[in-house]
């Protein structure tokens, strides 16, 4: 699949992945049916309107529980396997050229990751004195790199014009097709790091409104960390949390009502992004013993639970139709309006 920008259709950086996943999943169906910028704050201010802070500021706050290689400083500057502890660092993008004989002008043009700065804590990444600005956390799913999964979030923040800070959360993920539970695994395991971190954003002084767009198996994730977060502070943090948008999470029907209803006043705040035409859920129900995945499930069943429930069963036109959140215009727009219908957190 590719994404739509300005009318036309472009091929991205992570499509590899995605004709790879696309392969996987037919063969398991078909059988059963550069330099860094320092830590000045963008000011919401000298964002121009409907435009993206990380376009006219290209950093990503990255928060990780992969370990580093190279020391996180050089290419694949985070790899598969697990760390010892949750790593902070910022990258740095290069958006695609708007020029008029840019790549982009002929649809080739993309997002690219030129370097990494670690860091030692959040506060580095986000200075308690900064001005305060709402702040959109990525959670990639199965199969991806860090380096996929960094564009992946540049990618989103752009299309749906973000005017906060950007984050992603990204967990170890082997980025091999057939690697689907040391996958899930490392995501589950990770869920006590990313409790970490949503706790110090919720408590930094520099944040907002916290947002959370999370895939696939990276969904599981975050709805364990909020319940764990839930549990942990209750009623008093609901305000700090905007949009949480799960984007065909693949995620067990049984255990995601039983968590919704450990934190019921997060759950109007839900949007639940599903397709029953989307195989590559198919595939892990059929892993998981003929569960349906929430991503999969019926628009009225999901419904009855509280959340928002987005059909894009009609939308997709590829074998797979896992990734719609970033490949159709229509459903970008959606978390566009979730994001925008939460009135930024008053300073």
């Amino acid at each position: 699949m590719g994404i739509v920008r300005h009318g036309r259709e472009v091929m991205p950086a992570t499509l590899s992945r995605r004709v790879l996943l696309q392969g996987a999943a037919a063969a398991l169906v078909l059988p059963s049916a550069g330099g860094l910028a320092g830590c000045t704050v963008l000011s919401s201010a000298s964002v121009p309107l409907d435009a993206a802070a990380i376009s006219v500021r290209p950093t990503l706050l990255v928060a990780t529980t992969r370990r580093p290689v190279n020391e996180g400083r050089a290419p694949p500057w985070f790899g598969a396997e697990r760390a010892s502890g949750l790593n902070f660092a910022r990258a740095k993008l290069v958006p695609p050229d708007q020029g008029r004989f840019s790549l982009t002008s002929i649809g080739l043009g993309d997002w690219s990751l030129s370097g990494i700065e670690p860091v030692k804590r959040l506060s580095d990444l986000i200075p308690p004195e900064s001005e305060q600005r709402d702040l959109l956390i990525y959670v990639h799913g199965f199969n991806q790199t860090f380096e996929t999964a960094v564009l992946d979030a540049a990618r989103l923040s752009d299309d749906i014009r973000f005017r906060g800070e950007t984050m992603v959360f990204a967990w170890p993920s082997k980025a091999k097709l057939f690697d689907y539970a040391y996958d899930r695994e490392s995501a589950m395991w990770s869920r006590d790091a990313l409790e970490r971190m949503l706790s110090l954003t919720i408590a930094s002084p520099g944040v907002g409104r916290i947002h959370i767009v999370a895939h696939s198996v990276g969904t599981m994730l975050s709805l364990e960390a909020l319940r764990q977060v839930y549990a942990r502070h209750g009623l008093t943090i609901t305000e700090k949390f905007g949009a949480v948008i799960f984007a065909a999470p693949d995620i067990d029907m049984d255990v995601f009502s039983a968590s919704l209803e450990r934190m019921r006043p997060l759950v109007p705040n839900i949007t639940v992004i599903t397709a029953t035409t989307d195989r590559a859920l198919a595939v892990a129900g059929w892993i998981a013993g003929g569960m349906t995945r929430v991503g999969a499930a019926e628009k009225a069943q999901l419904e009855r639970l509280g959340v928002r429930v987005i059909d894009a069963s009609t939308e997709g036109w590829g074998l797979i139709n896992h990734d719609l959140f970033l490949s159709n215009r229509d459903i970008r727009r959606v978390i566009r309006e979730a994001v925008d219908a939460v009135a930024p957190h008053p300073s």
